[in-house]
């Protein structure tokens, strides 16, 4: 079988091709850029075959080629531009050209060759200022209400996914992507503000200092099981619902992170500052987020989580230590 995974050289692409590939996939990764020799190295090793494919995801054309030429009847669309404040303020079009128009030329290309199964992979941002209020984040009760162009673009994209899915009778579903964080997030041009655990690996690793603003509880997803949640959608042979929360379902605080980190890493130096405080970690928001509610995953798809706080550190921390050349000239 042959899967086509856009924006396969970003962080979640990358996690979601290695997935893949260790199941013996034939994976074409679409992207703009090419992927790192880290992962060309830990590709190679896998029983799967990795090809990648260059093209922007705002030519219709060039996705049309691809598409058709790949010969894949799945997809994963995980290609997106991840946008902060700086960004919105200096190009919000591009934001809206990648996520949203990229989707259209990407759906449009699936239903002109008959691929079946797509996975649309939304965010958790899409629920924007509701996560401000303690209930936790469902799918069908939630109110939608997006504060950066990032979310804004993503909830626009599956709504306009959903809309084609019911005209062109697509096999779609889309996924909300909780918190992300763990092996192949590295830093690229398309995502401007890393997961705060790999903040604080970075100035580990640095010898930097770790000045936290606050200790952070968060619904954070590991990278293993963001792509096996991803897959689920992918592989299930009856789903009841066309959206799925993709989260975790359980929270820890980055001031837990950075205690269990320093068991590992005694020369850690953390504490408490405040968020203008120069080195301190940038967090997406000024409040911590709502959990996403993740009990439709579990129960309609049988989908649980690997990866606590101890299981993430005990995998992460030797992956990172082992891929220095994506972090560090």
């Amino acid at each position: 079988m042959t899967v086509l995974v856009t924006g396969a050289s970003g962080f979640m692409g990358l996690a979601v091709s290695e997935t893949l590939l260790a199941r013996g996939t034939h994976v074409v990764g679409l992207d703009l850029a090419a992927p790192p020799e880290a992962a060309r190295r830990a590709f190679a090793r896998l029983p799967g075959r990795f090809e990648a494919c260059t093209a922007d995801m705002r030519d219709a054309a060039a996705i049309q080629r691809v598409v058709a030429e790949s010969g894949a009847r799945r997809i994963v669309h995980l290609a997106a531009v991840t946008a902060d404040a700086a960004r919105e303020r200096r190009a919000p079009a591009s934001v809206f050209e990648v996520n949203v128009l990229g989707t259209l030329n990407l759906l449009a290309a699936a239903q002109a060759v008959g691929v079946g199964r797509i996975v649309h992979v939304s965010s958790g941002a899409t629920y924007g200022a509701s996560g401000r209020a303690p209930e936790p984040l469902r799918e069908d009760v939630t109110p939608l209400k997006p504060e950066g162009l990032y979310g804004i673009s993503k909830q626009a994209a599956e709504a306009a996914a959903l809309r084609l899915k019911a005209l062109h009778g697509l096999d779609l579903l889309v996924g909300r992507l909780g918190t992300c964080f763990g092996p192949w997030e590295y830093v690229t041009g398309a995502r401007d503000t890393p997961s705060a655990p790999l903040q604080v690996l970075l100035k580990a690793a640095r010898g930097a200092p770790v000045i936290l603003p606050r200790p952070h509880v968060r619904d954070f997803l590991y990278a293993r099981d963001g792509a096996a949640a991803i897959l689920a959608l992918l592989d299930a042979e009856r789903p009841s619902f066309d959206i799925y929360n993709l989260a975790a379902g359980f929270v820890w605080s980055l001031e837990e992170w950075c205690r269990g980190l320093s068991a590992r890493c005694p020369s850690l130096s953390w504490r408490f500052g405040t968020v203008d405080e120069e080195g301190a970690i940038a967090l997406y928001a000024d409040y911590d987020r709502a959990v996403m509610d993740a009990s439709r995953l579990a129960s309609d798809l049988g989908f649980a989580p690997r990866f606590g706080l101890a299981e993430a550190l005990a995998d992460y921390v030797p992956w990172f230590e082992t891929n220095p050349d994506l972090f560090f000239n």
